[in-house]
């Protein structure tokens, strides 16, 4: 009978090892060897010494610990961006969610977890050696092939029909290369309201996809994050944040689906001097590109009030006035140019 599985092994430095328990088998690691056998009859929360006399705390891992450790194809979203993927996207119980870029997995099981047995998830994965790392990972990670998941190799935009019926869907998952290619597809899938959630890996990316979907007109306004983590020392009266920490690993855009023939709202925010100008090749949600700023040869399309009154921005002057908001002088008394006595 195979031993029950998998555990994570922790020594007293922190250092673990995800073990998949066997018949016969035995975990090797600096110090000593360990049985799979004892690793099995220790449980959950329970401690196995190796060959060498090293203890190690062994506990039934997180799916977040399973996923920075599991075997992959494509690079893996991180627990930390899964997190806020699905609570942006306010995945639930009984939803149905495609998703487009499968890659190892990890996002797909998440997603599993969240909708439950009654709802659905449908995957596309372009690329069949990345396919079959996520079935290998979902069934690892799922304890099994979960009958509500449906993988389908090949284009988001050339199965999509396939996968579920027009307006039925309640949210669009994308992780890939150029998320702006599958906007029509994802736009066909969702219902109104429904959410989309992109995963991003560079900024070219998140400029390129947030105007490409405001000029689609079937979305609204985008809204782009990134999450860091950072773990804390904590030992009596010793609190400080960790030397390291898990910082950038991708930038999330959601935004929603609009019902059919409603026009979005118009951004009532100015364009930054130079954000359409000569250097900016992607497209333009705003309108012609010769109307775009200044810097390419015409007046904002807007007109030139701001939001805030008919005279726009306040330009040079400070936006309190055109004088330093504390004055000329040094706040402690002395002007600036002058050495205190």
């Amino acid at each position: 009978m195979t031993p029950p599985g998998p555990f994570l092994l922790t020594d007293e430095r922190g250092r673990s090892h995800l073990v998949a328990p066997t018949v016969d088998g035995t975990l090797h690691t600096r110090h000593g060897w360990i049985s799979h056998t004892d690793i099995a009859a220790a449980g959950d929360g329970g401690v196995v010494h190796s060959s060498l006399g090293m203890a190690y705390l062994v506990t039934t891992p997180t799916m977040a610990e399973q996923i920075v450790r599991m075997p992959r194809g494509a690079a893996v979203i991180y627990p930390k961006d899964i997190a806020v993927m699905l609570m942006t996207a306010d995945i639930t119980n009984g939803n149905t969610v495609v998703e487009a870029g499968a890659g190892s997995g990890a996002l797909t099981a998440a997603l599993l977890r969240a909708v439950g047995p009654s709802g659905r998830v449908l995957s596309a994965e372009l690329r069949p050696e990345f396919a079959a790392v996520a079935r290998r990972n979902v069934a690892r990670l799922c304890g099994g092939v979960p009958a509500n998941w449906v993988l389908t190799e090949g284009d988001l935009r050339e199965v999509a029909a396939g996968l579920a019926p027009t307006g039925s869907v309640d949210a669009v998952a994308l992780d890939m290369l150029a998320p702006w290619e599958c906007l029509p597809a994802a736009a066909d899938l969702l219902r109104a309201g429904g959410h989309l959630v992109v995963y991003l890996a560079t900024t070219t990316q998140v400029s390129r996809l947030a105007e490409t979907l405001r000029l689609t007109g079937h979305f609204t306004e985008p809204r782009v994050s990134e999450t860091l983590e950072r773990g804390w020392h904590v030992v009596g009266l010793a609190v400080r944040p960790e030397h390291r920490m898990v910082g950038h690993t991708g930038f999330i855009l959601h935004c929603r689906r609009l019902a059919p023939g409603v026009v979005p709202p118009p951004r009532r925010a100015r364009p930054a001097k130079g954000a359409y100008g000569p250097d900016y090749q992607g497209p333009r949600a705003l309108g012609d590109p010769a109307t775009q700023t200044g810097e390419a040869g015409g007046a904002d399309p807007r007109g030139s009030a701001g939001p805030l009154g008919d005279a726009g921005p306040p330009g040079d002057a400070n936006p309190l006035g055109d004088a330093n908001p504390l004055g000329d002088a040094n706040p402690l008394g002395a002007p600036y140019s002058e050495e205190r006595s």
